[in-house]
């Protein structure tokens, strides 16, 4: 019986992850989609958590991804750091099957372990609800999706080490490479 493992991306799945983000985001006016420049671009900045890039790996087979990397939540009184969740990417041949699901969790699930307290997201209600995810704005965060209205969203995490202060309101700050989605 062939089983899903879930873990954090090693050096060995550049390519792999590539081809996973290049299948699940393929469309026909772009021969790379911006998602694989995104993940690529991420890699060499202070945003790239290792912990946080996971993988779903099926058959040996690296089949899933999603990505956790530094942001930063700006208000009056300074900066407090949180997460953002993206680029989420499940292979073509494996979706519907909850491969997406498990290696969101993982991620998430991994954050919370390293003391993390806020992840955003852009992206489906319907499919980011499921994890805990609401709207953003109407936890006091912006940024340039926010008028996007319901698929701008956040995800207060379960305190685990980081205690339980609160949550950062303001507007959040986005590495340079997000600027090319």
């Amino acid at each position: 019986m062939t089983t899903l493992r879930l873990r954090p991306e090693g050096p060995a799945d550049t390519g792999p992850v590539r081809r996973v983000l290049t299948a699940a985001f393929a469309r026909p006016d772009v021969s790379t989609p911006p998602e694989v420049g995104l993940v690529e671009d991420l890699r060499g900045t202070d945003a790239w958590i290792p912990e946080l890039a996971m993988v779903a790996e099926y058959g040996g087979e690296v089949v899933g991804y999603a990505l956790l990397t530094r942001v930063h939540v700006r208000d009056d009184g300074g900066s407090a750091p949180a997460l953002a969740l993206g680029p989420v990417a499940v292979a073509p041949h494996r979706q519907r099957v909850g491969h997406g699901t498990a290696v969101v969790q993982a991620a998430l699930d991994a954050a919370t372990e390293l003391g993390e307290r806020l992840v955003v997201v852009l992206g489906d209600p319907g499919y980011y609800r499921r994890f805990g995810f609401t709207r953003a704005d109407r936890m006091g965060l912006t940024s340039p999706w926010s008028g996007l209205g319901e698929p701008w969203q956040a995800l207060v995490l379960p305190a685990s080490t980081s205690g339980d202060g609160p949550v950062p309101r303001g507007e959040v700050l986005f590495p340079p490479p997000w600027s090319k989605v």
